[in-house]
């Protein structure tokens, strides 16, 4: 279900409970509001619709992949760039990394550890600050 977008700075800023099986639904719901944005918007973490779990969606190609309990256990290339949010007005600094390693759940909770680079990394970053409270 496309759910609201939250934009209360004090509910963003905390951080997100780990998930469980029984927030599976969270995920579609992530997914249906990620593709009703999909004009303005490459990912989501769930605290941006109101639920305060680890989970994200990111737009990787054509295909919007959950990442269910994400955490980055490596990082190289840092950069600086300036990022957007639907949460937030406006455009902010910050620093990235061209190349991510992260560990995850996928929507089926089989867990994976891939590596990312470049916009994608980029993306999964800006998530997954969200699910440990921090705002852009």
């Amino acid at each position: 279900m496309n759910k609201p977008i939250m934009h209360d700075p004090t509910f963003l800023a905390q951080k997100a409970a780990p998930a469980t099986k029984a927030d599976a639904a969270v995920i579609t719901d992530l997914l249906d509001t990620l593709n009703a944005n999909a004009d303005r918007c490459v990912g989501m973490a769930a605290n941006m619709i109101g639920v305060n779990k680890r989970i994200i969606v990111c737009q990787i190609g054509p295909l919007a992949v959950p990442l269910v309990n994400p955490v980055i256990t490596k990082k190289s290339g840092a950069f600086t760039t300036e990022e957007g949010c639907l949460s937030l007005s406006g455009q902010r600094r910050t620093q990235r990394y061209k190349n991510i390693t992260v560990q995850y759940a996928d929507q089926n909770f089989l867990s994976h550890t891939q590596e990312f680079s470049g916009w994608v990394a980029q993306i999964i970053q800006h998530e997954v600050d969200h699910c440990n409270g921090i705002l852009i």
